[in-house]
């Protein structure tokens, strides 16, 4: 039995209808250009037409019968004939432009519908080939569902009263509970009067050199926020694995040394103090990936499954892989890729993404370390751009000779605020980061 061809959805008259409603009313096409574009149109001389009209009120031209012919016959769509004839039928297909949007609905969801279909033809195309790892083809797949799923969200103007008014609604709300700030605390103090919190949509790197300790800052903020907002925090690690960062995250909860912890030589105190704070970590909501070589659409794919996601951290950043396949080994470009798309996917998830990243050996020249500057990361001046957040962890305090535990995180960039350089104190056998308030107030 032959297989039926079948013809993809589009409809002929509803886009001959938002064509004649613009010959009717010009006006109308910035409306429908928001919703609409030239690709939309099943009719490939339709959306010939579309873009045509979209050039003439560009030119701030009158949108006539006239205008078109001549804008369509110079791009040399149709013969002049022709398209006086085809004009005048579009014309007359509508006798008013007050339901244009409706039609232009119905060309959108049409649209909508043949890439959905296209979709499927090259997912299903992947699944029969067989090629590559499936776990990537399926990440792959799930990205196309989830990129067509977006194409409608398209954003108006907003009137100045209107944002005013949900400026001064959020203003009178934090009046009432200063708590109630859009950005998750970090837990220093100091570093949150600068930041005022981790904002979603905001790519926040920590730069630093090897042994700093910028994987025990990251998690020392990540255990911060998850205990105290109760959400789900996303931890991709490139470099350690669960066991190792499970154990970090014990010895700076239960301020047990972590040399002790790796051989095993225990004392009764330290093993309550573990089990205390085993027992307050295990009620967080902490998830921990230790995926070599992750790109940013696969975390994409794995984050959109996880509920009430409220931060992401990526331990480090030179260590993961561009989803585009670069034949020229450019790894600068590869990583300007990659913090571009952690950017992104920071916007589209809603939620801040603290990112590690390392930084070069000129920070560090004739055996003495100066202050890490922006143009110190590695790799790209790409993540200086991408990034709403830059801190920077600088001192004496990780080497072995160090005669004080104090170190500064240096505020390089921030979009919200000033920058700064806030001191903190390093508990080195804890790997743990402290406030300066905090530390004086502990036992010794």
């Amino acid at each position: 039995m032959a297989e039926t061809q079948r013809t993809k959805p589009f409809s002929v008259e509803a886009e001959q209808s938002v064509l004649g409603a613009v010959l009717i009313d010009p006006e109308a096409i910035s409306k429908v250009s928001a919703v609409l574009h030239g690709s939309d149109f099943y009719i490939p001389e339709h959306g010939e037409i579309f873009d045509a009209m979209n050039e003439i009120f560009i030119k701030d031209k009158a949108i006539d019968m006239v205008t078109l012919v001549e804008t369509l016959v110079s791009r040399g769509i149709y013969s002049k004939e022709d398209c006086v004839r085809y004009v005048k039928v579009i014309a007359e297909t509508v006798p008013s432009a007050a339901n244009v949007m409706d039609y232009a609905k119905i060309v959108r969801d049409k649209a909508v519908l043949r890439s959905l279909i296209d979709a499927s033809d090259e997912i299903s195309e992947n699944a029969y080939s067989a090629r590559g790892d499936v776990q990537m083809i399926l990440d792959d797949a799930e990205q196309k569902i989830f990129d067509l799923s977006r194409t409608s969200d398209t954003k108006q103007f907003v009137t100045i009263r209107e944002a005013l008014y949900q400026a001064i609604s959020q203003l009178d709300e934090l009046r009432k509970n200063p708590d109630a700030a859009a950005g998750e605390r970090t837990g220093y103090g100091d570093l949150d009067k600068y930041l005022v919190g981790l904002v979603p949509g905001d790519l926040v790197i920590i730069g630093a050199r090897p042994g700093m300790g910028k994987t025990s800052f990251a998690m020392n903020i990540a255990t911060n926020i998850a205990k105290r907002s109760k959400k789900t925090v996303c931890v991709f690690s490139l470099e350690m694995t669960v066991s190792q960062l499970a154990s970090r995250m014990l010895s700076s909860e239960a301020l047990v040394d972590s040399m002790s912890i790796r051989s095993g030589k225990i004392s009764t105190g330290d093993y309550d103090q573990l089990a205390k704070a085993a027992s307050e970590l295990s009620e967080c909501n902490i998830m921990l990936d230790d995926t070599s070589n992750v790109t940013v659409t696969q975390m994409k794919a794995k984050l959109r499954r996880q509920k009430n996601l409220g931060l992401v951290v990526v331990d480090y950043l030179q260590l993961m892989h561009s989803d585009i396949n670069r034949k020229d080994g450019n790894r600068v470009l590869e990583v300007g890729d990659i913090s571009r798309g952690l950017k992104l996917m920071a916007k589209d998830l809603g939620v801040p993404i603290i990112c590690c990243a390392q930084l070069s050996r000129a920070t560090e020249k004739n055996g003495e370390s100066r202050r890490p500057t922006l143009s110190d990361l590695r790799d790209s001046g790409a993540i200086e751009q991408d990034a709403d957040i830059v801190m920077f962890l600088h001192g004496d305090y990780a080497k072995g000779e160090q005669t004080s535990n104090e170190a500064e995180c240096v505020i390089a960039k921030n979009r919200h605020g000033s920058c700064d350089v806030v001191k903190l104190s390093w508990l080195g056998k804890y790997t743990k980061f402290l406030s300066l308030e905090t530390n004086r107030d502990m036992p010794e």
